[in-house]
């Protein structure tokens, strides 16, 4: 009979067990035991293993390396990572609690998307982890957390957030009063917690890190390494960026701040009810106008075609019927309307493809460009987004100041986007300062 794996382990562990007992001490003086695993840390019912820290780690390293960011020390980033690991283990843990579940069906999607994403399919993302020695299953059950945390956020954050039509008022009435059109900041932070209820001792401390993290920086400190091995922000991993983002999706701190910056530069340490933030100014740019400020601005009429490989219709299949449904439309032997209809997957199709009079920002950054290039009656070639392929017409253009339902809409999008950032932090530290942890690693 052929035993299963995981009973044939148990069987040779306790074989190991009793030969231990009943051996002489001296038949074998030069035997040591082997360390297999540990428990590192506890988190409230569940546990984080030394396998699990250390799988993690490397793979974190291994990131570090592909970005050309310097890795920190190795007891560092261990502490660092352990850190990172409480935090989604409890995440996941008050996702459960609240009853939300991923099922395979939704995380092979998830994967699915993840490969397209990286011009791959999940048969090529699965070979491709495991050349860099990466378990597929501990990969699909890491996108399972992410998907998990993820839901949580929006429950108990994106959900229970409130604009009230006062703050639209106000937040007009300063875009209008300002007459500009706002700077667009590419900004990088490093973010020292501090937990809630803390006392003035560990206030002070995290104080004198991010102090001390400065004089690392104006040393010729690498921030990406600074970063990796300190910052409590979710993009510490990324060197801590957050992209570009405009005046009005960022935290007013943070704007104040950078106003005074020159690309390159540090701001002094700054504090907010979270912690305290190491924040660089990497670059800065003229923003676009959204409308806001009662401007006359550019609008594009547009409509699309999306299509998406899949294990049944390959990339190369999707391309090919997109040049093809774009060769037809050019010879007039098909209407755009109808190729929509017959074969874009996207919510538009029954209306022939139609996204209406849209807006810079309105559409993701390769969509935009693409649309932007092209002229009134003119049709793209297929054009790659996180969505998928596209072929894209642009019917007409026009400048005019947008509507106020629209300028309403527009300034309660960037109110959300900017508070959605302070109140994600805010949730992120009451649940880790709510969560039982037991450290056994020091």
């Amino acid at each position: 009979m052929k035993l299963p794996i995981p009973l044939l382990l148990a069987i040779v562990c306790m074989a190991g067990g009793v030969a231990a007992q009943t051996a002489p001490r001296a038949a074998s003086p030069s035997v040591k035991p082997v360390e297999i695993d540990r428990v590192v840390a506890v988190v409230n019912t569940d546990v984080i293993t030394m396998v699990e820290l250390e799988t993690r780690r490397l793979s974190v390293e291994r990131q570090l390396r592909q970005r050309r960011i310097e890795v920190p020390p190795e007891d560092e980033l261990r502490k660092q990572v352990l850190e990172r690991l409480i935090s989604d283990r409890a995440l996941s843990q008050a996702a459960r609690d609240a009853g939300l579940r991923v099922d395979d069906a939704q995380l092979d999607r998830a994967v699915a998307r993840l490969a397209e994403e990286n011009r791959a399919t999940p048969a090529q993302l699965r070979a491709q982890l495991e050349r860099d020695g990466v378990s597929f299953s501990r990969f699909r059950e890491e996108i399972r957390e992410e998907m998990l945390i993820s839901r949580l956020r929006e429950r108990e954050v994106d959900a229970k957030l409130v604009i009230s039509e006062a703050d639209v008022d106000a937040f007009l009435a300063e875009q209008r009063e300002s007459g500009a059109v706002a700077p667009e900041y590419d900004i990088s932070q490093i973010l020292l917690r501090i937990p809630e209820g803390a006392n003035p001792e560990q206030i002070e401390r995290q104080r004198l890190r991010g102090e001390e993290i400065l004089r690392q920086l104006q040393r010729g400190g690498d921030f990406a390494r600074l970063s990796a091995a300190f910052s409590d922000a979710p993009e510490a991993m990324s060197a801590g960026a957050l992209g570009w983002r405009s005046a009005e999706r960022l935290p007013q701190m943070f704007v104040e701040a950078a106003t005074k910056l020159k690309p390159g530069e540090v701001a002094p340490l700054l504090r907010s009810p979270n912690g305290f933030h190491v924040l660089r100014l990497n670059a800065s740019r003229a923003g676009t106008d959204v409308g806001m400020s009662g401007t006359p601005v550019k609008q594009t009429r547009v409509r699309h075609i999306l299509m998406r490989p899949t294990e049944a219709t390959p990339q190369a299949d999707v391309l090919r019927r997109l040049r093809d449904i774009r060769e037809r439309l050019l010879g007039k032997s098909a209407e755009f309307a109808d190729m929509a209809r017959q074969y874009s997957v996207d919510g538009t199709a029954t209306r022939g493809g139609e996204l209406g009079w849209i807006y810079a920002g309105d559409t993701v950054p390769g969509f935009e460009r693409a649309m932007d290039q092209l002229k009134p009656g003119e049709i793209s070639e297929p054009v790659r987004t996180e969505f998928g392929f596209h072929l894209i017409e642009v019917l007409e253009r026009r400048t005019d100041v947008a509507s106020p339902e629209r300028q309403r809409q527009t300034a309660r999008q960037a109110l959300r986007e900017r508070r959605i950032e302070e109140q994600t932090q805010d949730w992120l530290r009451q649940v880790r300062d709510r969560t039982y942890v037991e450290y056994r690693d020091r």
